[in-house]
């Protein structure tokens, strides 16, 4: 009886071991295309990228820092850490969330890689030229990598309770929590504790046009008066103006300063213009012709 106890117990003990590692095997694992970009899997998937799709990057970071440090030519290979790198295969760098969508860092795939090529021949033969070149490498694919998930199976979640649809202004309508009543009685926030209907905003104090009452200008406008525009109507500037005080009166009138004399009249000042011109023309006039004589 306990040699059949015992078995039953070793039977049942492996049974479950083998449940939960099939469990455990079912996640499943989304493989990039490339480093950056999106990514489309279900929720709890494991993000993975391509060795050969960070390739180009983890030279140029192991040539950057050969070339800053020129004395580690000999023991920094870029090129031998490229090919490592792409020999690595699938490189889980991330999960897609329980959400609509997430983001895996460019920092978190340049340490996933900075860690995959720990060990590896060409990173230099000092510890500190290995953790530096490791550095610039993981520097260099955060700068050039980041991807965005999208959760494919995600369901936005639905709103809590049953709902009805309202009813004309003054009616009855359903409320979440299965009540009703009257829409003007809703404010929000009091319908069961989660909220419910504002009530309609009222316009009836907003003055507006009516047909056919449109008042007529005589009604508008008084009876010996006069509308805007009537060429009757004293201007301003013209009219009489006897009746005005003596600063108003005088306001804005000009005066020509100009003579009463009539236009073609010679005047004064240019008649002695003409005199002084003759003189001087008489002048060089004779000049000239004394020189001429001699």
């Amino acid at each position: 009886m306990r040699k059949i106890l015992t078995a039953t117990a070793i039977a049942a003990f492996l049974t479950g071991g083998a449940f939960l590692a099939t469990g455990t095997a079912s996640a499943a694992t989304t493989l990039a295309g490339t480093c950056s970009g999106a990514v489309n899997g279900s929720m709890g998937d494991t993000v993975a990228i391509q060795g050969s799709s960070v390739k180009e990057l983890v030279r140029k970071g192991a040539q950057d820092y050969v070339n800053s440090h020129l004395w580690t030519a000999l023991s920094v290979w870029p090129n031998s850490l490229a090919d490592t790198i792409a020999a690595k295969g699938a490189l889980p760098v991330g999960q897609v969330p329980n959400a609509a969508g997430g983001t895996i860092a460019g920092s978190a795939i340049g340490g996933v890689v900075a860690t995959a090529l720990k060990g590896a021949n060409g990173l230099g033969v000092l510890d500190s030229t290995k953790n530096e070149v490791l550095s610039s490498i993981s520097a260099h694919v955060a700068q050039g990598c980041g991807l965005t998930t999208v959760a494919t199976n995600y369901v936005a979640p639905g709103q809590q309770g049953t709902g009805g649809t309202g009813t004309a202004p003054g009616g009855t309508a359903n409320v979440p929590g299965g009540t009703s009543g009257n829409l003007s009685n809703l404010n929000p926030g009091t319908a069961g504790g989660t909220g419910g209907s504002a009530p309609m905003r009222d316009y009836s104090g907003i003055p507006t046009a009516t047909a056919g009452t449109a008042v007529a200008p005589g009604v508008r406008y008084p009876a010996n008066g006069t509308l805007p525009g009537d060429a009757s109507a004293p201007q301003a500037g013209q009219g009489d103006q006897s009746g005005q005080s003596a600063g108003i009166r005088d306001a804005g009138n000009a005066q020509s300063l100009a003579s009463n004399s009539a236009s073609n009249d010679v005047q004064l000042p240019m008649l002695l213009a003409v005199i002084v011109l003759a003189g001087v023309t008489a002048g060089l006039v004779r000049t000239w012709v004394l020189r001429r004589a001699s």
